[in-house]
């Protein structure tokens, strides 16, 4: 599986549960038993099933692509994919990559050369395409793309204007079926845009998706499952020759709530779930009894955070994205630092998270060599309320006599705080921190909503005021991070531009520091001496803890319980207990 198409997704992210809606869990059941079936689930309705131009990191996608290469989800390290071997000049600005012999997609069709040139070249590098990958394939300080050409039919070259760090990695990105989706590529609609976009829907009858990766897409039904089956063409095989994935079939339930998921795990019908930390002691107690392991693989390659919507753009009728005087004080330093000094985190550790974690600071993963850590220098933010008000009064911000924070105009300090509904760490969270402001005088007013409309707020209305979310699977190359960190990057989401097609905003911004960081992320990726790689990418995460565009907040351990039943479990907090999918196997019950 690829894991490196996003960037804020470098692992699959996989959580189980059963919703009863429209299949009773009997039938489940017995169905499973009639076929080895993996049973897992997800928050939320996948919005496309087209890889490219979705901007969540849906479950079903790691299980449905491949790249040309992939990562070992306990070393982290490169491997062998799609393409069997690789080769850099002497530059380092030529990779020549070898594709197997023999492979397929999941309709049989040959998987060639062409398939991965179009991929590259048609899709992925098309200006006329959004794409979230096509902000990582950028090199330099130009933003310039590799071209991409035919040797042969089996090699593949890629051809870089410098040496790029990262560049192996990008690769694992998803391979498209040329036979499948020229046509797509090459034609508009009547509004004028690519086809392409608007390909593979959920709306698409399944059998016209045509994958590379261990499974492929059998049926969906909104708000209840997605149902996959093993890729008869898969490429790997086992030592014995026998073709993989073992796995028979995957049942994908929605179900919007983490109770429900912990419900249907402990009545013994779910094969895997995330253990939130209420949860933990409560199924420790169960593990031996129900047959399952709770596997810790330390602190999680996850960022969870508070960000204020920086963006001072306005649209097209002058109407501004942002309250203009909200925006004043979101883009006040010291507002965001006050904020950051106001929130009990240590508290929200021993409450929230039982103890299960420890207070994040960080933007790159503690398992990177790339980490900066607090006692090499990094600033923190420390619970203090009367330091905050003390930054707020110094700014100019002011309290009435019932201790509520004003500004200099005396407008009340007054915002919105966003999160997704059902994530209930995230929910309580985000009741914490309307108390903790709440201390320093703020009226938070804290509204979850549903992910989906969460996410089409963040990336596409832009008119958002302060989100609480956090990012899955930034794995260890920090370059995977740069669509965040790059000013023009897809998930630049503090400060983001309109998307292909969107009408442009007048007066958007760009700070000097929002400059300097994104330049950072382009030096780093260019220079290849790992100790200068190091000190560049400390520098960024200096740069971003001075000026708060994000707000961190907790790193819990990675925690996940998985059935005994499901066989070669070799979990990571990089990979998860099942980023070796294609050679896990199910035991009978």
């Amino acid at each position: 599986m690829s894991g490196f198409r996003r960037a804020i997704a470098a692992v699959i992210a996989l959580i189980t549960a059963i919703a009863l809606t429209g299949c009773s869990f009997d039938q489940l059941r017995v169905q499973a038993a009639q076929v080895p079936t993996l049973v897992l689930s997800s928050l939320s309705d996948p919005k496309t099933f087209n890889t490219v131009v979705s901007q969540e990191q849906s479950e079903v996608f790691g299980l449905i692509e491949e790249g040309l290469i992939s990562q070992n989800g306990i070393t982290g390290e490169i491997e062998p994919a799609l393409a069997e071997s690789w080769q850099f000049s002497a530059d380092k600005k030529t990779i020549t990559y070898t594709l197997r012999p023999g492979l397929k997609w999941s309709d049989g069709e040959p998987l060639t050369v062409d398939d991965v040139v179009f991929t590259y070249n048609d899709v992925y590098l098309n200006e006329n395409i959004p794409s979230d990958a096509r902000d990582v394939l950028r090199i330099g300080r130009e933003g310039k793309f590799p071209s991409v050409k035919k040797l042969d039919q089996r090699r593949v070259e890629f051809t870089i204007p410098e040496p790029f760090a990262p560049f192996l990695r990008i690769t694992g990105i998803g391979i498209l079926p040329e036979h499948i989706l020229r046509s797509a590529v090459t034609t508009k609609d009547s509004k004028g845009r690519v086809k392409f976009i608007a390909m593979w829907g959920v709306d698409t009858n399944p059998a016209e998706i045509v994958v590379p990766g261990p499974f492929m897409i059998e049926s969906y039904t909104t708000g209840q499952r997605v149902i996959l089956r093993r890729n008869p063409y898969y490429w790997r095989r086992d030592q014995q020759g026998n073709a993989l994935p073992y796995i028979q079939r995957i049942v994908l339930q929605i179900v919007e709530n983490l109770d429900t998921q912990l419900l249907q795990f402990r009545s013994g019908g779910l094969d895997e779930v995330d253990v939130s930390p209420s949860y933990f002691s409560l199924l420790k107690a169960e593990e031996k009894r129900d047959r399952f392991t709770i596997y810790d693989g330390g602190p999680a390659l996850t960022q969870s955070f508070i960000s204020f919507n920086l963006n001072k753009g306005r649209r097209q009728n002058g109407q501004p994205l942002v309250n203009p005087i909200k925006s004043a004080w979101f883009n006040n330093l010291a507002f965001r630092r006050a904020i950051a000094h106001a929130i009990d985190r240590q508290q929200m550790l021993n409450n929230i998270y039982q103890g299960l974690g420890e207070p994040q600071n960080s933007t790159i993963a503690i398992q990177s060599p790339y980490y900066l850590s607090p006692q090499q220098g990094l600033k923190v933010y420390d619970y203090d309320p009367k330091r905050a008000k003390e930054l707020l009064q110094a700014a100019g911000f002011q309290y009435n006599s019932r201790q509520q924070l004003l500004d200099a105009e005396g407008n009340r300090v007054r915002f919105t705080l966003i999160t997704n509904a059902g994530n209930k760490i995230r929910e309580a969270m985000g009741a914490q921190i309307k108390l903790d402001l709440a201390q320093i005088g703020i009226q938070v007013d804290f509204n979850p909503i549903a992910f989906n409309t969460l996410v089409e707020k963040i990336t596409a209305g832009l008119d958002w005021e302060c989100y609480l979310l956090g990012f899955a699977g930034g794995g260890i190359e920090p370059n995977g991070g740069a669509n965040t960190w790059l000013p023009n990057g897809g998930l630049h989401a503090f400060n983001l531009k309109p998307r292909p097609g969107q009408p442009p905003l007048i007066g958007r911004v760009v700070s000097d520091w929002e400059q300097q960081i994104g330049e950072l992320y382009i030096r780093g990726a260019q220079e290849l001496d790992e100790t200068k790689r190091k000190a560049i990418y400390a520098e960024a995460q200096q740069l971003i803890q001075e000026n708060l565009p994000m707000i961190y907040l907790i790193n819990p351990l990675a925690l996940q319980a998985v059935r005994d039943r499901i066989q070669g479990v070799q979990f990571s907090a990089l990979g998860g207990a099942l980023w070796n999918i294609y050679e896990l196997k199910l035991a009978a019950d």
